[in-house]
């Protein structure tokens, strides 16, 4: 059995836009512009390196921040990417049979999940999948952390030598890494690893949860949640714009709210903010049933909440329009 440590670049629409409303037969995170990968052997010594671009299908326009992370260019899609069914061939080719896949984090693996449906390609021979990250985790410092590649470099005391947001780059990153775990007791215990990871929320999904979405280059926490109440939140069985309840704080930047749809019933909504070089926000975005356990702990926040003071523009606003009632309201005397 070898390892092959597979990372991957995508292209994402412009929140909002005409791209990103448009339907498509199965929902994607976004589309993959370029996969990395390298194999450890079984005694986990690095080897061989796999990298192919992929000329995008769906999002044919490539988000400028996408572009500015990754420094892939549309010029470099049109004249070195293949259409995304010939480089499945050619990567699974170049994978074998006897693999396991391991990546950082619990995204990339979904989202080659996602993409082989929207191409009608199985996707059978990605289940022997693990997150490398929560291996790291465990045998480090135990936490539930999500911690960047370059933090797991620096505890390793491994110093970087290929260009970072590059898929390969990441993918032989990620592989020095992996080459310092102990692979096997990691895949033996990754099930206990994976219940103790907190809540899920950091990519692993609960019980209940119907779809998750990453947002990039938001402005702020108030632009963030503004957008995830109005224009991003969608119902995900009709698509129609949901209205939404009161938002509750979490702890690690998260926030929570209850939507309504009017065909489809309460749809639970979770964020996660995270910083973004520039000083934007990323929103990791659930979505979860509205009878699912992640649901009811909503609703028992609620119902040990204060009700919502109006704020003070608003309540200067309310005495000034009270004032101008009574003063309305005064009899008037004749001189």
């Amino acid at each position: 059995m070898e390892y092959i440590i597979l990372d991957m670049e995508w292209n994402q629409p412009w929140p909002g836009s005409p791209s990103a409303r448009r339907p498509l037969p199965v929902q994607i995170r976004g589309e993959i512009i370029q996969i990395g990968a390298v194999r450890l052997l079984t005694d986990q010594t690095v080897a061989d390196e796999f990298q192919i671009m992929i000329r995008p299908k769906v999002y044919r326009r490539l988000n400028k921040r996408v572009s500015k992370l990754t420094g892939i260019k549309e010029v470099r899609l049109r004249e070195e990417g293949v259409p995304f069914p010939e480089a499945m061939e050619r990567f699974r080719n170049w994978c074998g049979e006897d693999v396991v896949f391991l990546t950082w984090g619990f995204d990339d693996i979904t989202i080659l999940r996602e993409n082989l449906a929207l191409f009608g390609l199985n996707t059978d021979w990605t289940n022997r999948w693990y997150n490398a990250q929560m291996m790291f985790n465990a045998q480090t410092d135990g936490s539930n952390a999500q911690k960047a590649l370059k933090t797991a470099m620096e505890i390793f005391g491994i110093t970087p030598s290929r260009p970072a947001h590059d898929a390969l780059g990441d993918a032989y990153h990620t592989a020095l890494i992996c080459a310092r775990l102990d692979l096997h007791k990691g895949i033996r215990e990754y099930e206990t690893a994976l219940k103790e990871h907190e809540n899920g929320f950091h990519g692993a999904e609960l019980p209940g949860c119907l779809g998750r979405h990453v947002y990039y280059g938001l402005e702020n926490k108030e632009e963030a949640l503004k957008q995830m109440a109005g224009s991003e939140n969608l119902c995900p069985q009709c698509g129609k714009e949901m209205t939404c309840s009161r938002w509750f704080s979490q702890p690690g930047r998260r926030y929570m709210t209850m939507a309504q749809c009017q065909e489809h019933g309460d749809y639970l909504i979770r964020v996660r903010l995270s910083p973004e070089e520039g000083g934007t926000v990323r929103v990791s975005r659930l979505v979860y049933k509205g009878d699912s356990d992640a649901a009811r702990a909503y609703t028992q926040r609620a119902e040990r909440a204060e009700p919502t003071r109006p704020s003070r523009r608003r309540r200067r606003r309310s005495a000034k329009k009270l004032a101008g009632q009574e003063q309305e309201a005064q009899p008037q005397t004749e001189e």
